[in-house]
């Protein structure tokens, strides 16, 4: 036979007759040639290499047939039993070369060999598993019989057990018909005793009634009552129907008879002699049951206030108001008499007086609503005397107090705290005082005319006394004075009426609060003519003092709410709310703050000038920085130190400082633009400039703070993030016209946007003549159009605002919201525009123009470049000028239609969240310059 014929059958009975997986086509007879050219096989289980197999060639020729396969190979049977056994792969091993086909023979008998000892193992095995079955049968069967067994011996108790219950119930069952025999006779023994007993009793107490001996009676009464109680389901028994109805009858006899002696007693005046009877039948109608006794105690409190009615109702003079005293002083000589002749004869669980105290209180409740609906109705035109009313009420809640305090045994809240330690609801409270609740409108039309003439009185104030001490610390005393009089009224206002009209008098205190805001605080802070001259600067001292007042009043309004929401009822707390007045408080304090940061704008005008009149189109070289830098540092850090020593808060000398260099990078802006043409020297000296000043910046807020106190990380980040909107404009500028593509580029990468007239303005101010920007806008938009260049955003938010006039040269006008110049701008209104007295609403218009123009927080530029500031840094700030707003907070302006408190109120929110990032804001004491918050 062929070797490579050999080879295939033996690999197809290794495959088939071993239990191997089938192939479905025979190894190539090339694969033992292959093998036979020095490839290194391993075998597929065991990773033993060819060099470790036994040559099958080195079998002796008289080898014995019983060579296992084992020995043969020298592999382990496990190779054979593995799951990932291949036989191909095996055998290749084998038989590697050509030379060693020669033994395929023995190497087939080999296997063969394995393969019956392997089937003499496998029925040794199966008829070992044969019989270890017939005996799990046995034993099953076995189990099955056993249960059976179990099964019939437990039904046989329950036979057993079932036949023992039926005997002991045919013994017992005599004797349970003589218990049931037992129990009736003793319930029917119980019944005739009860009703001997409910006879006996009845015959009693008819004698009893008749000679009046209540006290005999009102035991024996009890008893009828409750043996009487035992007999409802016998009345259809004819007998036991009569003796029910006697008792009845007997009882509204009884009734009458205590009722007609109360009231000969009374009517005779005999009470002290009869004292002892009296008492004894409060206990017959204390058993009659509470009908009876609520019967008797109206009868009492109708005679008690019988005078009373015909007394205070008959006469107009005696029943109005200004006898109120009268009343109250008869009822409490009546609680006398009580305590002295009547309290002995009703049992105190009774709470007689108490029940007269509320008879008397709803009758005089309803007598005052009668006497101030007549006094409302007058025809002569006159209105009720709110001092009389006020009085009269004062008089009502200080007797309600006193009914509250004698009839609970502890005082009643506090009437400046209107809280309680104990749970029980006040009895008496607004018993009579009710009447006077729709009629508190007009004390509360008085206090609104009385803070009405407290606002003017304010203005013509000056915000300190000339001989009076500065003190950082220091608030306007008016704000201190009007704060002083919320409290008085609003606790004399809870303690009168902690309800409808609490909700009025805040809606007064929130119009005082605007007002206050507007034309106190806001007036100060303006610039206002005086004299002769068209204007007037509030001094740094006033507007410090402003500042403290405003955060005074935002924190004492939010106190004031609070307390207000404390003291009235639940009901119409989510009717409190002045957190409109606190915003406005802090539109305040921010219209402060740039008032400050204005008057550094003023030192600084005259280095925008020489900065103005430099050429910076006709410099050849960078040298250090320009002369007008170290100015302007100088000038702005002699004014910060000024203004920072009286900031005590170290929220607002932050946002000074945040302001000052925002007013600085927009102002350096604008006047770039002033300074056309700029030559790509002198841009690269603007840019050394703004370096320079951006380090100067940097150590304006520990100016007043101790030595070596380091600058708060989060305000250097600020700085960095202003200042860095200067460099897209100052780079582009830096490059020269030629080639024009090196400027189209740097535009691109710098400035970044889509917008031909925001390029013209960079070729404007590089002085390139408009017949030459013809190529330049061509080139552009071709750059422009290019798919790299998608991504580019629609206009800068640096030169989209600005507003380049005609001129060139030094003399150029731009126009540019630099946000603390439009304030300025607000702030010096003509004589002209102010032909009476200040307007506040343009100024208050202008403050909002300018948060939404150029004052913006952390990383949020005005002007700047959004590319160009860390996501992570950017937080809500108010947007620049041709942007949209981006904070919920703040609406879009609408010029007109937002009054002056609607803009205060706006730019609060923003500036309150700002500012908050300092730390806690509206706290105590700033603390220390150097922490950053």
């Amino acid at each position: 036979m062929c070797p490579m014929q050999s080879l295939t059958n033996c690999a197809k009975y290794c495959k088939e007759e071993l239990g191997m997986e089938t192939v479905e086509d025979p190894p190539s007879p090339l694969l033992p040639l292959t093998f036979g050219l020095g490839i290194d096989a391993k075998l597929y289980n065991g990773g033993q290499s060819f060099e470790n197999l036994i040559d099958v060639t080195a079998v002796p020729e008289g080898g014995s047939d019983s060579t296992s396969i084992g020995s043969l190979l020298n592999l382990p049977f496990s190779s054979l039993d593995s799951a990932n056994y291949d036989p191909i792969e095996h055998l290749n091993a084998i038989f590697s070369s050509p030379s060693s086909l020669s033994s395929v023979s023995k190497t087939s008998k080999a296997l063969r060999t394995y393969q019956h000892e392997l089937d003499d193992e496998i029925a040794a095995r199966v008829q070992q598993q044969s019989a270890s079955d017939v005996d799990s049968v046995k034993r099953i069967q076995a189990a099955k019989a056993d249960l059976a067994g179990l099964f019939q011996k437990v039904e046989g108790v329950r036979q057993r057990a079932i036949e023992t219950e039926e005997a002991i119930t045919e013994m017992t069952a005599d004797i349970k018909r003589l218990d049931n025999t037992k129990k009736n006779l003793t319930l029917s023994m119980t019944a005739l005793k009860r009703l001997q007993m409910l006879t006996m009793a009845y015959e009693q107490l008819r004698g009893l009634s008749s000679s009046r001996q209540y006290r005999e009676c009102a035991q024996l009464l009890q008893a009828v009552i409750q043996l009487m109680a035992h007999f409802k389901s016998y009345r259809s028994i004819d007998q036991i129907a009569t003796l029910s109805r006697n008792v009845s009858d007997l009882q509204r006899e009884m009734l009458e008879q205590v009722c007609e002696d109360f009231e000969i007693t009374f009517a005779k005046a005999e009470v002290g002699q009869r004292r002892g009877m009296l008492a004894e039948a409060c206990l017959v109608m204390d058993a009659l049951g509470d009908n009876a006794r609520s019967r008797l105690i109206t009868w009492y409190c109708n005679t008690q206030l019988r005078e009373y009615r015909q007394l205070f109702r008959g006469s107009e003079e005696a029943g109005s108001l200004d006898n109120i005293s009268r009343r109250y002083s008869w009822f409490k000589r009546m609680l006398k008499t009580y305590d002295d002749e009547h309290a002995a004869l009703f049992p105190p669980s009774w709470r007689v007086n108490e029940l007269l105290a509320n008879a008397f209180c709803e009758g005089t409740r309803e007598d005052f609503k009668g006497i101030l609906q007549r006094s409302a109705r007058r025809s002569d035109g006159q209105t009720l005397d709110v001092d009389l009313l006020l009085s009269c009420l004062q008089e009502t809640l200080d007797f309600e107090h006193g009914l509250e305090r004698r009839f609970t045994n502890t005082s009643r809240a506090s009437m400046d705290t209107l809280s309680s330690n104990d749970e029980k609801s006040p009895i008496f409270s607004q018993a009579i005082s009710e009447a006077f609740e729709p009629y508190l409108s007009i004390w509360v039309e008085v206090q609104d005319k009385h803070l009405s003439t407290m606002i003017p009185k304010y203005r013509s104030q000056p915000p300190r006394q000339l001989d009076e001490e500065f003190s950082p610390q220091m608030v306007i005393s008016s704000s201190t004075e009007l704060f002083s009089f919320y409290r008085l009224t609003l606790a004399q206002c809870a303690k009168l009426s902690p309800g409808a009209r609490l909700v009025e008098l805040t809606k007064v205190f929130a119009k005082y609060l605007d007002q206050y805001a507007q034309q106190i605080l806001l007036y100060y802070v303006s610039e206002r003519p005086s004299g002769q001259t068209p204007s007037k600067t509030p001094q740094i001292e006033d507007l410090v003092l402003v500042l403290n007042t405003a955060d005074y009043c935002y924190n004492t309004s939010t106190q004031l709410e609070e307390k207000i929401k404390s003291r009235i009822d639940h009901d119409f707390k989510s009717s409190i709310d002045l957190q409109s007045q606190a915003d406005a408080f802090m539109g305040i304090a921010s219209a402060t703050v740039r008032a400050l940061v204005r008057r550094v704008e003023v030192d600084t005008e005259p280095i925008w000038r020489e900065m103005r009149n430099t050429g910076w189109s006709k410099m050849e070289s960078v040298g250090d920085q320009s002369s007008y830098v170290g100015e302007m540092l100088s000038r702005i850090k002699t004014r910060a130190t000024e203004i920072l020593g009286m900031l005590h808060k170290q929220q607002y000398a932050r946002a000074f400082c945040d302001n000052v260099v925002e007013l600085t990078a927009n102002a350096y802006i604008a006047n770039i633009f002033q300074c056309r043409p700029i030559s790509e020297v002198g841009a690269e000296q603007m840019l050394l400039d703004t370096y320079v000043l951006k380090k100067g910046f940097e150590d304006l807020l520990t100016l007043t703070s101790p030595p070596n106190t380091p600058t708060p990380p989060g305000y250097i980040k600020r700085v960095a993030q202003s200042m860095s909107r200067l460099d897209p404009i100052l780079k582009t500028l830096q490059v020269r016209p030629s080639p024009p593509e090196a400027l189209v580029q740097a535009y691109l990468i710098h400035i970044a946007d889509k917008t031909d007239a925001n390029f013209r303005k960079i070729l404007d101010l590089k002085g390139i003549r408009k017949q030459d920007q013809a190529h330049l806008v061509e080139l552009f938009q071709a750059h422009r159009a290019s798919p790299r260049n998608e991504g580019l955003q629609q206009s800068s938010p640096i030169l989209t605002p600005l507003v380049v006039g005609g001129a060139t040269g030094g003399g150029g006008g731009v126009h540019i919201p630099t946000g603390l110049p439009s304030l300025s701008t607000a702030a010096s209104l003509s004589t002209s525009n102010l032909p009476a007295r200040f307007d506040p609403s343009t100024f208050g218009s202008a403050i909002m123009t300018a948060a939404r123009d150029g004052v913006d927080r952390f990383g949020t530029p005005a002007l700047g470049s959004m590319a160009n500031t860390p996501a992570d840094s950017r937080m809500a700030s108010p947007p620049p000028m041709g942007r949209r707003a981006q904070s919920p907070d703040i609406p879009p302006l609408q010029g007109g239609n937002l009054n002056v408190g609607d803009n205060l109120r706006n730019i609060g929110k923003f500036f309150k969240r700002d500012v908050g990032g300092f730390g806690r804001f509206g706290g105590g004491g700033g603390g220390g310059r150097g922490e950053d918050g």
